[in-house]
């Protein structure tokens, strides 16, 4: 049976170093308690309502999407301080009934921070009334404007102010909120608030203020307020709570507390009976491109993709490539995502344009045919056997990920085009959390806490500085860590605050490449955000959430590579120019033979610093050991050397096969090859018997097991996630399939079983692709212009001493000098 009482004031830690309570911990303390619903009303933001909302949801439990807003004494523009009370904003909780009060909360809200910020984001009567629709109203805590009024003795001002916002939210959607937090004032509040309710007939709801899960917590919450602001505990005069009672209450002491009025405590669950906020998370919410009259989207990208991929090939499209082109194009068709490939074209054709340095490609987009027709990409996914299902699956539609890599300085131009194009209040930049880390607890707690430095650093150094550490972790592995906490009563204390509180968010930043377009007002689907001292506008929701609402969401990535590029462009043409004069022929990096005898050289010498990709110590050893020979060398290059590989033994059995074939001129015997299937060593040849690439699961499963290319990706997917269901379902298939083609039982489970453990460390072959086409370019610069090349690095990388002493030492040893400063003849770069 389901409790009575529903909370509906709480902060989870998107209320940023306020709140203590993690999303996943409250719905599992819901749950214990029987809770039919949960509110989530954290300050001034709506920063974690998609992943409530979801994570909620899945565990069978009604979401309500609230936020604790700051209301301005007078007008949200006004920046003064009140006249008659030293507030300069009252709380107020805003709960949403529906969806239009989904997006009138998203208006206040970012309004609040685009209009109204003064010490927090703020709005005023006036927007609310504009935006009230779909919300019910809370008095709030005695931060509040009514319990402030009745607080310091304002009957009157506080009566009056209930009944206006009784009148704004309408009679059955306004509640006063009485709290059971045990302070003298509250209690004194509470009272009042009561005789209130009875006189103005304005029900009343019980609630708690959570900041933290449970009363053990509070400590840790105190501490929490202390990074926030900067102060430590021994302060006298900062920001606490001064009761332990903040906590997530349960039912029975909420019962308990309001035991002499109980329709309070009822009141919360028919407050959240009229709460039904239902989101779609499954639609695609495009924008549309602005097409040429009488032509649709499907057929003016198929007219593109064609023009493009003619010029690419230079005339006839042969007939493999028209089919596949025919192929994905129907997809793309068939999917909705004409506009969406349109959108992409159009923004990559304005950089171009404009001589905007644009990567040759990103990610599995450099699988797609149509993607290199419509220049979108440069890398031919034919010639290097890329896979369109492995980036788009029409059997589990999701929408594309087309990523871009632009010139570092020039990614702005990009971005501010787009803005144009769709319009200000249809693009944004988008936000991304910083969460407190293991090594950063440690140090943030430690200074909240007033331990000394010398005793903080020493607790910090000892976490092992590794991927996803924790404290829980770092304590099973270094036995110095867990012999001081064991030993140690204040070392012990720093790490139990700091475990409670790692892992929380603990600031807002806008993310490095992340940019979201809306077909309609973004206020109309989700919330704004404007950092106090940053004049960028950014989405209050990350790519996850953006992601969930069917928004189309792209990475405008700035990639220093093609910066370097670009300058050493434009000084090697610059000298061709004055050489040759008007008619001279331009260098352009996109031209170059994908097969110098020179590039090889230098590469096999393992002389790449500064070249893309291949400049680190470890992958100039493995450079020299590897020898590459031609570019497919280097695409595998990119894939071997991450830490999978490395570690597994895989890049030892790629260059054993790889020499073993020129040694003997026969293919290499590793696990794969002696199971004797020709089909699957035709498959392997490239990677000498190793499964490098997770597009070589997918042909295995489609050319061995009768999968369909999309159901192959299903089965790479599979292979790669934690669901023991799927897997064996996968497996069932997979093996029926090999025994249609006359592989016995027996040997179709060995190579299932062998793919499942090459398939861990499989990498994504058209990234891999793209990306060494960007170290082949700049290797191939190193070995036909190398002045200029390194002068261009040193350029981009002026800001950075230690990289510029880097390149000098290079340039050295190449036997280029460097000059000294020159009045008459230093410009502003490296040349």
């Amino acid at each position: 049976m389901h409790s009575e009482f529903v909370p509906l004031h709480l902060h989870t830690e998107y209320s940023l170093l306020d709140g203590a309570i993690r999303i996943s911990d409250l719905i599992a303390k819901a749950k214990e308690y029987k809770l039919p619903a949960i509110a989530m009303t954290d300050h001034g933001n709506l920063f974690g309502a998609i992943e409530f909302y979801k994570k909620v949801s899945k565990a069978g439990i009604k979401p309500i999407i609230g936020c604790e807003v700051y209301m301005a004494p007078r007008g949200r523009f006004d920046k003064a301080d009140s006249v008659g009370t030293s507030e300069k904003s009252f709380h107020l909780i805003l709960l949403c009934k529906d969806i239009n009060g989904y997006k009138n909360l998203t208006r206040l809200v970012s309004s609040a921070y685009l209009e109204g910020f003064y010490y927090k984001p703020r709005i005023d009567k006036d927007i609310l009334e504009q935006h009230s629709g779909g919300l019910i109203g809370l008095s709030s805590c005695l931060k509040g404007e009514i319990p402030h009024y009745l607080a310091a003795g304002m009957t009157d001002k506080a009566r009056e102010t209930a009944l206006n916002y009784r009148r704004i939210f309408g009679a059955d959607n306004f509640y006063l909120e009485i709290q059971a937090n045990e302070l003298p004032e509250q209690e004194k509040v509470n009272k009042q608030l009561i005789e209130l309710s009875r006189d103005l007939h304005i029900p009343l709801v019980a609630t708690n203020d959570c900041h933290y899960l449970v009363r053990e917590d509070s400590k840790a919450h105190d501490v929490l307020l202390c990074i926030q602001t900067g102060k430590t505990l021994n302060d006298t005069d900062r920001m606490r709570f001064s009761k332990d009672t903040f906590y997530f209450r349960t039912p029975e002491e909420m019962m308990n507390a309001f035991k002499d009025i109980p329709e309070a405590v009822t009141n919360t669950r028919k407050v959240a009976e009229k709460c039904n906020l239902d989101f779609k998370f499954d639609e695609f919410r495009l924008p549309k491109y602005e097409l040429p009259d009488g032509v649709s989207d499907n057929d003016y990208v198929a007219e593109l993709a064609e023009k493009g991929l003619s010029k690419k090939l230079g005339g006839d499209i042969p007939d493999n490539y028209r089919e596949r082109l025919a192929r994905e194009l129907d997809m793309i068709k068939k999917m909705g995502f004409s506009s969406y490939f349109l959108i992409v074209w159009d923004f990559i054709n304005y950089a171009k344009s404009k001589d905007i340095p644009v990567g040759p490609g990103r990610g599995s987009a450099a699988g797609s045919l149509a993607a290199y027709g419509l220049d979108i990409t440069d890398i031919d996914p034919i010639k290097y056997g890329l896979l369109f299902e492995r980036f788009l699956n029409p059997e589990r539609v999701s929408m594309p990920d087309i990523d871009v890599d632009f010139c570092m300085d020039r990614r702005g131009e990009v971005i501010d085009y787009v803005t144009g194009k769709y319009g200000k209040d249809h693009v944004a930049q988008i936000i991304t959390f910083g969460t407190m880390q293991a090594r950063a607890a440690i140090r943030d707690v430690g200074r909240a806490m007033n331990v000394p430095y010398a005793e903080v650093d020493k607790v910090a150094k000892l976490v092992p500085f590794l991927p996803k550490i924790t404290l829980g972790i770092a304590l099973e592995k270094e036995p110095r860590l867990k012999e001081l906490y064991d030993t140690n009563p204040e070392v012990r204390e720093l790490i139990d605050i700091a475990q409670r509180l790692e892992g929380i968010s603990r600031h807002a930043s806008t993310h490095a490449a992340g940019i979201v377009i809306s077909p309609d007002p973004l206020t109309d689907f989700l919330p704004l955000y404007k950092a106090p001292n940053d004049e960028a506008i950014v989405t209050q929701f990350d790519m996850d959430a953006i992601k969930n609402l069917g928004l189309l969401k792209f990475d405008f990535l700035g990639l220093k590579t093609l910066t370097i590029i670009d300058k050493a462009e434009k000084i090697i043409n610059s000298a061709l120019k004055e050489k040759d004069g008007d008619g001279f022929k331009p260098f352009s990096a996109r031209n170059i033979p994908l097969d110098d005898e020179n590039t090889f050289v230098l590469l096999c010498a393992g002389k790449t610093s500064g070249v893309f990709q291949l400049e680190s110590s470890g992958m100039k050893d493995l450079l020299t050991r590897l020898r590459p020979e031609v570019f497919e060398d280097l695409i595998a290059l990119v894939a071997l050397y991450r830490p999978g590989p490395l570690g597994s033994g895989m890049v030892d059995e790629y260059i054993d096969g790889k020499n073993s074939k020129h040694s003997s001129g026969t293919e290499p015997t590793g696990s794969l090859a002696k199971l004797g299937l020709p089909q699957l060593n035709a498959i392997l040849k490239e990677t000498h018997g190793i499964i490098l690439y997770q597009e070589q699961v997918m042909e295995i499963a489609h050319k061995m097991a009768n999968f369909s290319l999309a159901q192959a990706d299903i089965l790479r997917k599979a292979m790669g996630g934690k669901n023991p269901e799927e897997m064996e379902k996968m497996k069932n298939i997979f093996i029926q399939g090999l025994k249609e083609n006359k592989v016995n039982e027996k040997k179709a489970a060995t190579l299932y079983n062998l793919i499942l453990q090459f398939a861990q460390y499989g990498f994504n072959k058209s990234h891999s692709a793209a990306y060494a086409y960007i170290a082949y370019q700049t290797a191939y610069l190193k070995a036909h212009y190398p002045v200029e090349f390194m002068a261009a690095s040193l350029s981009a990388d002026m800001d950075n001493t230690p990289k510029v002493v880097i390149f000098i030492n290079e340039c050295k040893d190449m036997g280029i000098e460097i000059l000294p400063p020159d009045i008459n003849d230093s410009a502003r770069e490296f040349r």
